[in-house]
């Protein structure tokens, strides 16, 4: 239609195209190396120094009560040393799925097959890279987190 009517040549529209798929690419990009960004030097460091406070918790727990006791009352304690380590290693584990799905999307030479491969293997990986650093934000104590959490972002004016 637009070349019919000669508001553009076919050329210009591809050309018009081809920016909408580089954008959406770039987009995508920018949007993984943030993740990856604040994953690995906000989050997991983080949830490990929460981790390591447990754990501190459950040897001092275990110097003062007797064995059975000590184990007793570090259930819970244990219990979530065990889920940060979980999932914060689900958590290295996809950002490397990430990093290896942008590297082979980036080789390709056609804008519009970039575009899709960012959408199609990239793009999926952030939510479930953030369902992981979800369930971290519900357990690690509000005076570590170094972000504003769910609860927070409804208050806020």
């Amino acid at each position: 239609m637009f070349e019919s009517l000669n508001v553009m040549t076919r050329k210009e529209l591809e050309a018009r195209n081809e920016v909408k798929w580089e954008m959406y690419t770039k987009k995508i990009q920018i949007e993984a190396r943030v993740l990856g960004d604040l994953s690995m030097n906000h989050i997991i460091p983080v949830a490990t120094s929460y981790q390591s406070l447990l754990l501190d918790n459950v040897e001092h727990m275990r110097n003062v009560f007797p064995a059975s006791e000590a184990d007793e009352l570090n259930a819970r304690n244990l219990l979530l040393i065990k889920e940060i380590a979980q999932r914060t290693r689900s958590i290295e584990e996809q950002l490397e799925q990430l990093v290896s799905a942008r590297k082979v999307a980036n080789k390709l030479d056609n804008e519009h097959a970039k575009a899709i491969a960012y959408h199609d293997t990239v793009a999926p990986l952030f939510d479930t890279i953030r369902r992981q650093i979800d369930k971290l934000e519900l357990i690690v104590d509000d005076a570590y987190w170094p972000l504003p959490k769910y609860r927070e972002l409804l208050f806020i004016r």
